[in-house]
């Protein structure tokens, strides 16, 4: 925006005549004051320097060249963003304020009062918003007194609209510097006696129903700016303080007369409370003022001045909050748990991926008996927040038998939420109900009958090679079922799409499970069996290898390809040196040698429906973008090392699982010759089955790809008509929305809001696992997980010991893991396992003995930790790590 386009009337403006709406004109914290200063609260008068005024100042071509060299920076060199920053805030300071500027400044600061002392303060464009808080980012001066000090301490806060930390933070979030504008809020100070901030929400667990405050004497400065500790309160639902500590308070912050402030420093703690409890209880009702104006928990500043006046001096959204599923209509409390980090998700899910897991989920509970009269909407118990998907598991929390079943199935799969929902059984609004155990004995019986589930595992015991013949079966028949016919209607192939996801995916998932069920029953015969005699990690062996894994035959089939490109010079070359993404274009266009591209074809022919965080339908599988996979590939054909090729590591596992075998046999046989058969034949089975337990999850992406394809030809047409703007925005509507779109709905701005919703969540990076419907994440009043000699605990997983370079990946799509790295990483699914290939470690997050990425890394041979709070937060690329896969302990080595 040039000069040309700015008027006076809109340089100047005071908070009465500043609403919510006009962010990019005056800027998240004056949009606030103005929303509070009209809603009645009592916020100190004051007026804005607005965004008009700043690009009127700034319209320099000068800055704007340096502005285009900090666009052009990657967001990780920090070095060069540093340079330009200084460049910029130089080039600011330099400008001289436009006279009708200033003399609007001027005019609007004198009707405050003669030389009243005001505090100065940045208001960006991008700050104090709901989805990110840039608070902090750039400067703010306190009892600035006088026209020429106001104005100077404006063209200061311009100036570091281009501080380090403000460009990096931009640069970080993907912010285009060219559209970062500063505001200048200019606010009557409050001489204040006591001050201090406070969240109308617990910032820390979430629950929504306490307010925590933060109170010291003097200026409210010492307690946002971290430099004194503070008393807190923190007040319960109705009103009573249920906690109260006592800070020190050593330092305070006063205005000085004539302007400035003074540090004072005290030799002693203040052994009292600043706050009395009128005070306390003053604060919690202007609290919920502010909360019900917003209408979400506000993060509030706030001061008390000699008189004993309350003052409102800033108030913004608590950012850190987890956002809460849909309220339940009763307003009891409800347990929500997080399938998505469950399946190792931890990114969110597309719109049209949560919509058709909520058709797959009706699917569900009308094969338990359970029937949902709304198909599309799916049932009560499954819904989303952030994105990520939730389950309402209330009911069974309070039954007895789902308190001693489902945090035990999470034991082997997410052994931390496991924890967590334990420590929930004593909570006195969770009781338990007397229901009867007979609906639920009666449906498991009847999905057993019709599945035929005995019967299923007793054939895959008796022979494993003929449950694998008609799994294979099983697989072509779901192809064809979910294949639509040609020539359908863009309304007959959603109708297609809805139908098939409600009655074909499912049901298929209890004639493929039973199978590895049987494996998976044997190790625990054998488990059981062994008694004493197993040690730690000796099962672990057992499983190392396991033929008949569909990922980690793909993994292979990989490594293959990459040996067989290696054959060729060319071609190896062109891979190792090209972007991977460059070499994707190729693919598609159909020029790589011919060797990659014929090997990559086949390969994609028949791992293409695969993808990073698959099981969400929105995601393009490998087929139709195959950068990443091919980026893996190119890793691949790095490793040099024979005795590290992967195929010579799994190699050397099914030996080390059969010699396992032997040993424990002969154990057993050492007891009783009956006891030792039985032991080595389950041992056998379970190695036989066990690996059968990625198929389920295999026809079910597959199923999903199938469907993405028929949304795919549905969005173009819908392109076509205009009402979304191309092809694959469609995965951003949900399936109503489409049907709506084919009706000729508009639905383009819905799609913008929810890429941008889905690109915010993309930057979030905790995600909790159990989440309370009052905002409380049970997991946060946790205790550490760090052991008493400075490890990190988790999961055992993979047993063995391993010391190595980590190597931090949040996502990996484009990462690039060097041979023997250890991977630390927050999730897995099966779109990460390629990198499995060349770890020398695995450490997640999430998981646990039996989730996706512990059976992997057992297969591999690779020592594994899960489950390790904050691993990816606590350790940082290139430290040198240890991860013990049989103690669950990892530590800097």
């Amino acid at each position: 925006m040039t000069s040309t386009a700015v008027t006076t009337q809109t340089l100047v403006l005071g908070f009465e005549r500043i609403d919510a709406a006009m962010v990019p004109l005056v800027g998240g914290k004056a949009a606030n004051l103005g929303e509070l200063t009209r809603a009645a609260l009592p916020v100190p008068p004051g007026f804005c320097v607005t965004t008009d005024a700043y690009r009127l100042a700034t319209d320099d071509r000068a800055l704007h060249s340096i502005l285009d060299d900090i666009g052009r920076t990657a967001p990780g060199d920090t070095v060069a963003l540093s340079l330009h920053a200084a460049r910029a805030r130089e080039a600011v300071l330099r400008l001289s304020m436009p006279p009708v500027i200033a003399d609007a400044v001027t005019a609007a600061y004198r009707a405050l009062g003669d030389d009243q002392p005001v505090a100065v303060r940045s208001s960006a464009t991008a700050e104090d918003l709901p989805f990110a808080s840039f608070a902090g980012q750039q400067d703010t001066y306190l009892n600035v007194v006088g026209v020429d000090a106001v104005l100077d301490a404006v063209r200061r806060c311009w100036s570091s609209l281009w501080t380090d930390r403000a460009v990096a933070y931009r640069a970080a979030n993907g912010i285009d510097p060219r559209t970062a504008y500063l505001a200048v809020v200019v606010q009557r100070m409050v001489d204040s006696a006591l001050a201090g901030v406070m969240f109308t929400a617990n910032p820390v667990t979430g629950k929504r129903t306490e307010t925590v405050i933060d109170a010291s004497p003097g200026l409210g400065e010492a307690v946002v700016s971290g430099a004194v500790n503070p008393d807190r309160f923190v007040v319960g639902e109705n009103g009573e303080i249920v906690e109260r500590r006592l800070g020190d308070k050593r330092l305070i912050i006063t205005s000085t007369s004539g302007g400035g402030t003074t540090h004072v420093r005290r030799d002693r703690a203040d052994d009292s409370y600043c706050l009395s409890d009128e005070q306390v209880r003053a604060l919690v009702a202007l609290g919920t003022r502010v909360t019900a104006h917003y209408g979400s928990p506000q993060d509030t500043e706030w001061a008390i001045d000699a008189a004993g006046k309350l003052w409102l001096t800033q108030a913004r959204p608590i950012t850190t909050l987890y956002p809460l599923p849909p309220a339940p209509p009763t307003g009891d409390l409800r347990v929500y748990f997080c399938f998505s980090l469950a399946q190792g998700l931890h990114r969110p899910l597309t719109p049209m991926g949560l919509s058709a897991i909520h058709v797959l989920a009706t699917s569900a509970a009308n094969l338990y008996g359970l029937p949902v009269a709304d198909p599309v909407a799916g049932p009560p118990a499954v819904c989303d927040a952030g994105g990520r998907l939730f389950f309402d598991i209330t009911t069974m929390m309070r039954d007895s038998r789902g308190r001693a079943f489902f945090p035990r199935v999470l034991d082997f799969m997410e052994a931390r939420s496991a924890v967590v929902l334990r420590r929930l059984f004593d909570d006195p609004r969770l009781p338990l109900s007397n229901a009867s155990r007979w609906p639920l004995v009666r449906r498991l019986g009847r999905l057993a009958i019709r599945f035929a589930v005995p019967v299923q595992v007793v054939r895959a015991l008796a022979s494993p090679d003929a449950a694998r013949r008609r799994l294979a079966v099983l697989e072509r028949d779901l192809i064809r079922r979910t294949t639509a016919p040609e020539n359908l209607t863009a309304i007959e192939r959603l109708d297609f799409v809805i139908a098939t996801l409600r009655d074909e995916v499912i049901p298929t998932m209890p004639r493929v499970a039973p199978s590895a069920a049987a494996g998976f029953f044997m190790l625990g015969l054998s488990g059981a069996l062994l008694g004493d005699d197993a040690r730690p990690g000796d099962l672990q062996t057992v499983l190392r290898a396991l033929p008949h894994n569909v990922t980690t035959e793909m993994d292979l089939e990989l490594w293959r390809l990459a040996l067989t490109i290696r054959g060729d010079a060319h071609a190896a070359d062109l891979l190792r040196t090209t972007p991977a993404d460059d070499l994707a274009t190729r693919y598609l266009e159909g020029t790589l040698p011919a060797i990659a591209q014929q090997g990559l074809s086949k390969f994609l022919e028949k791992y293409g429906h695969r993808a990073v965080a698959e099981i969400d339908i929105g995601m393009p599988r490998w087929s139709e973008q195959p950068a990443h996979i091919i980026g893996v590939l190119a890793n691949y054909l790095r490793l040099t090392d024979s005795q590290q090729a992967p195929d010579a590591l799994f190699a050397r596992g099914s030996a080390d699982a059969a010699a396992a075998v032997v040993a424990l046999t002969e154990r057993a046989r050492s007891r009783s010759r009956a006891r030792g058969w039985i032991l080595g034949f389950a041992l056998d089975r379970a190695r036989q089955l066990a690996g059968l337990r990625e198929l389920p999850k295999y026809f079910f992406v597959l199923a999903l790809a199938q469907m993405r394809r028929q949304l795919a030809i549905i969005g173009e047409e819908i392109a076509r008509a205009g009402t979304i703007e191309r092809g694959d925005d469609i995965f951003f509507l949900n399936l109503r929305d489409v049907r709506a779109a084919l009706a000729g709905q508009d639905m383009r701005d819905v799609v913008r809001r929810r890429r941008a919703e889905y690109e915010q969540e993309l930057r979030r990076r905790h995600v909790p696992r159990v989440l309370l419907s009052d905002g409380t994440e049970p997991e946060a009043q946790a205790t550490s997980n760090v052991a008493v000699d400075g490890a990190l605990s988790g999961t055992p997983a993979s047993a063995g010991s391993v010391t190595g370079r980590a190597r931090v990946i949040l996502d990996p799509v484009g990462a690039r893991l060097e041979p023997g790295e250890i991977l630390v990483a927050p999730s897995t699914d099966p779109g990460w396992t390629p990198l499995f290939l060349t770890a020398g470690g695995l450490v997640m997050e999430m998981g646990g003995a039996n989730s996706h990425g512990a059976v992997v890394a057992r297969e591999y041979g690779i020592p594994a930790v899960v489950g390790v709070a904050g691993a990816t937060s606590h350790f940082v690329t290139g430290q040198q790590i240890t991860v013990d896969g049989t103690t669950g302990l990892v530590r800097s080595a």
